[in-house]
């Protein structure tokens, strides 16, 4: 079975000759760590990837004396500022890691009419490329990152501003989320004008045991705006994957419910047992394995059986998983190893 049926399979729930592979990696692993990433790659070749872009500027970026943040995080990643295609600046404090917004572009939310979106960046972004690139592979292929609506809104704003917001001054927030929304919408239309099979949105929900903000405020304010997005994408007969870090558990079902086909979440901070009681045939779980404890300092025998709690709660045969891990930044290559190892073994025999 080739990797694009195979994981179409797996969201379909249709018995799939495996469990789908992914790997994701931050840039310090192919700027310190490239051979044992490519030794990984050789051993376990992974069945989703994304398509190689050019990504576009905007006339501020070219001006100004940093680098772009986005051409960065192509590239290898060095300490400094980068400017992202908002106008925000972001620092990064190690070489290989992706950093964060330090100096948000509005400061003064009453400057808010004078925030116009990077329409620019879209309209120099080449995916002229991806078509192709889509035809000769037999992997599934997701897009870049299309919509991260609410991280998008603090790397303007700034988090701390953008929370209080969101309780003193709702209406300016609303008009700020519309103009991110609508930004959002055009760059997935560029998206579903190529070939690719997923388009692939984030946003990081929660905290190590709870969400940023309250249910309530979150389904009122942000939740309409993913069920645009995946009717949109559906619409275009694509799936759609959805990221988020953190304790997410309580808006899980909402999440499916809005029509997400795959969720990327930290398994290991929520009820992984619990989840799978309430959402195991209604969603794929697209990873992971604990990137904050196992990963970077636990054992090999640790990994296997974090692997095999996953496998025992939400795999039976038929689909709605993907063995998914993320490689940090001096992660033991062992232990990445060990994850896909233990996803290898017979359901039989780990059950």
């Amino acid at each position: 079975m080739k990797s694009r049926e195979r994981v179409i399979k797996t969201l379909e729930f249709d018995n799939p000759d495996r469990v789908p592979r992914d790997l994701w990696w931050l840039p310090a692993i192919e700027m310190f760590q490239e051979e044992e990433l490519e030794a990984l790659m050789s051993k376990y070749p992974m069945d989703i990837t994304a398509p190689e872009i050019e990504p576009g500027t905007t006339a501020q970026q070219r001006e100004s004396d940093l680098p772009s943040y986005t051409t960065y995080l192509i590239k290898n990643p060095f300490q400094g500022k980068y400017l992202d295609e908002w106008g925000s600046i972001w620092h990064i404090g190690e070489d290989g890691v992706l950093g964060e917004v330090k100096e948000p572009v509005l400061n003064d939310l009453d400057k808010l009419d004078d925030l116009d979106p990077p329409w620019e960046f879209l309209e120099t972004t080449d995916l002229s490329k991806v078509d192709s690139q889509c035809e000769k592979s037999d992997k599934f292929m997701l897009s870049h990152d299309c919509s991260r609506p609410f991280e998008r809104m603090q790397f303007i704003r700034g988090p701390e501003k953008l929370y209080k917001d969101l309780v003193r001054n709702r209406e300016k927030v609303i008009e700020l989320r519309d103009k991110v929304h609508e930004y959002n919408l055009e760059h997935i239309k560029m998206w579903l004008e190529t070939k690719v099979d997923g388009i692939f949105i984030m946003d990081d929900w929660g905290s190590q045991n709870n969400l940023l903000i309250s249910p309530d405020i979150w389904r009122e304010v942000f939740k309409p705006l993913y069920k645009e997005y995946c009717d949109l994408v559906h619409k275009h007969d694509k799936y759609i994957f959805f990221h988020s870090d953190g304790y997410i558990q309580d808006i899980y079902g909402d999440l499916i419910e809005v029509g997400m086909d795959a969720i990327n979440s930290q398994l290991f901070v929520m009820n992984i047992e619990k989840l799978a009681e309430m959402h195991k045939g209604d969603v794929t779980f697209w990873g992971e394995i604990d990137r904050q404890r196992l990963l970077p300092f636990g054992e090999p025998e640790e990994i296997k059986k974090a692997v095999y709690r996953v496998r025992r709660a939400l795999e039976d045969g038929s689909g709605g998983v993907i063995a998914q891990c993320e490689w940090g930044k001096n992660n033991p290559a062992e232990n990445i190893e060990t994850v896909y190892e233990a996803w290898s073994e017979s359901l039989e025999e780990i059950k």
